[in-house]
């Protein structure tokens, strides 16, 4: 019997657990970690946007960072000034621990002067990004 109960618990924990994460995926917040952090263009490869910057952190076998790619570039076409870069995080690995980059996908939101203001850890949703965008400027 005591095994039994010991298994549901741990199985309640361990959904308890998944639906936290869940939840938290994706979502665009300020870190205070990113106070005072800047990418300009030596770093990223290319030039910041006139108002804003998305840059994706992503890696080869990672599915969400296709569907990330595709809704960042959907959103920088559809709001003028905003530029989306997207970063090999194998191939930067300095640059990933510069930032505390833990997961892919992860986006940093970047004003006009390269300063980091938001950032998503997961598939963040067009919505959420065009209102992260909406604060940056």
């Amino acid at each position: 019997m005591t095994g039994l109960v010991v298994c549901v618990a741990v199985l309640a924990m361990a959904s308890a657990y998944g639906v936290l994460q869940r939840r938290r995926s994706g979502r665009i917040r300020v870190r205070g970690r990113d106070d005072g952090k800047r990418l300009g263009s030596a770093e990223l490869g290319t030039d910041l946007g006139e108002r804003a910057t998305l840059v994706q952190f992503s890696s080869a076998f990672c599915a969400p960072c296709r569907a990330t790619r595709r809704v960042l570039g959907e959103v920088a076409d559809m709001v003028p000034g905003v530029a989306h870069v997207e970063i090999d995080a194998e191939k930067h690995l300095d640059l990933v621990r510069e930032l505390d980059i833990l997961k892919t996908p992860t986006v940093l939101v970047l004003d006009a002067d390269g300063r980091v203001v938001r950032r998503a850890i997961g598939q963040p949703r067009r919505a959420d990004v065009i209102a992260a965008l909406g604060e940056a400027v």
